[in-house]
């Protein structure tokens, strides 16, 4: 197995939070013409714009929490030449729950499911540091 195979995962969390980003736009956009956010107010607060800003905006703030320990690991994993398939499994997991969690995150928002696929993350990325943590025994 080639090393390099672990950064599709990393591309792929990036991509989705460019996508996020994009999800972001064209709500924001929306709101501002169909007159549901008052512009004035939410250039200060962004609790003003309407609950679907709200959750995209949110879940790229969420972008910005787990993911950058799933990075570090993936970026130390390849560092010391210790990328094995338990860790190219881990990899995918993460990137594939990071969809499901902003799906979930920027439509039902519905917590219980949010957080059982969060928690499917968080466990890889455990598993991640794991990896680490034996390839530096």
């Amino acid at each position: 197995m080639h090393a390099s195979l672990i950064y599709w995962p990393v591309l792929a969390q990036v991509f989705l939070t460019m996508m996020m980003f994009i999800v972001l736009v064209g709500r924001r956009t929306q709101a501002t013409k169909d007159g549901s956010a008052d512009r004035s107010k939410t250039a200060l607060d962004n609790r003003a714009w309407p609950d679907r800003v709200v959750q995209a905006s949110n879940n790229i703030s969420n972008q910005f929490e787990l993911p950058v320990l799933f990075y570090v690991l993936v970026l130390m994993l390849v560092s010391l030449n210790a990328v094995t398939t338990a860790a190219l499994v881990l990899a995918w997991v993460f990137a594939v729950s990071r969809y499901i969690h902003a799906y979930i995150h920027t439509h039902s928002n519905y917590v219980p499911w949010r957080m059982r696929v969060y928690t499917i993350g968080s466990l890889s990325v455990i598993g991640l540091f794991v990896c680490n943590v034996l390839a530096l025994v």
